[in-house]
């Protein structure tokens, strides 16, 4: 069975690569870490299921730091959500999360995003432009109907099946017109074969995209850049907070980090003598 599981890494690796757009030391550490639990871990067949009870292999990594322990965690549970989606049916034992402060993409400067759309075919543009001026998830994105999107709005369907509305910029909203002058939708803004794009093939797209200016990026990097461009240019946080779905301010304050200018800039006008008085 380790040995059908192990066969199955490689098809996985390939996958992070080609749909996901991971580094190679992503790549890398995936392996490494997959690996390492082949060689620690028990795996039971049963009738229906594949049991792999990581005990073992969590007492073996007992003293890394937590964050390298979750990192580890994370990469095996990816794994195996991979061989669930290839019916391979494996359930994890012992699989408690460990918690470690949240840490967030680095957004993609302005510049950079600018230079990749100048490289871009119509509907590569619109997906990037949408994911940048809109900071929706790339879920949101792939599930977003034309009927959902008017002049200035459009209206996403965020988790826990919540719907709110985002502001369409006029470069944005243009975009959209010209792609919809060329490409026949029936429901879905972004449709191959009448299907809705899958979240992969929009991760392969925008991966493929910074790629041409050397550079990984995910979908989620473009959100955080919307978060950051929009904290940078004095939007107000509670403004940004409903435009992303979060349900907590909290959640935004950590996800967007105010640069450090403007922190200092903040203070300079809070503090009775920032100003010089």
């Amino acid at each position: 069975m380790k040995k059908l599981i192990n066969n199955k890494r490689v098809e996985f690796l390939e996958s992070l690569e080609n749909l996901r757009g991971y580094s190679d030391l992503t790549i890398k550490s995936y392996d490494e870490t997959i690996r390492e639990l082949l060689k620690y871990v028990e795996i039971i067949e049963e009738n229906k299921y594949i049991l792999i009870d990581l005990m073992p292999y969590r007492i073996k990594i007992s003293n890394l730091k937590a964050k390298t322990i979750s990192k580890k965690l994370s990469a095996i549970r990816t794994f195996v959500q991979y061989l669930n989606d290839n019916n391979i049916v494996v359930n994890l034992k012992s699989d408690t999360s460990i918690k470690v402060a949240k840490t967030l993409p680095k957004p993609i400067s302005h510049k950079h995003i600018l230079e990749a759309l100048e490289l871009c075919d119509e509907q590569e543009n619109l997906i990037v432009t949408m994911l940048y001026t809109l900071g929706v998830r790339i879920s949101e994105l792939s599930m977003l109907k034309v009927e959902d999107i008017s002049d200035e709005w459009i209206r996403v369907l965020g988790k826990g099946n919540k719907h709110r509305d985002i502001p369409l910029i006029s470069k944005t909203k243009l975009l959209i017109d010209e792609y919809l002058d060329t490409y026949e939708t029936k429901t879905f803004l972004f449709e191959k074969n009448s299907e809705k794009l899958s979240e992969n093939s929009l991760r392969y797209i925008v991966n493929k995209v910074f790629k041409r200016v050397s550079l990984k990026v995910t979908p989620h990097q473009l959100r955080h850049s919307y978060a950051t461009e929009m904290l940078n240019n004095r939007a107000r946080i509670s403004d940004i907070s409903e435009l992303l779905g979060h349900s907590s301010m909290a959640t935004t304050q950590i996800y967007t980090k105010l640069g450090s200018a403007l922190k200092q800039e903040n203070y300079n006008k809070a503090h009775p003598l920032g100003n010089g008085s």
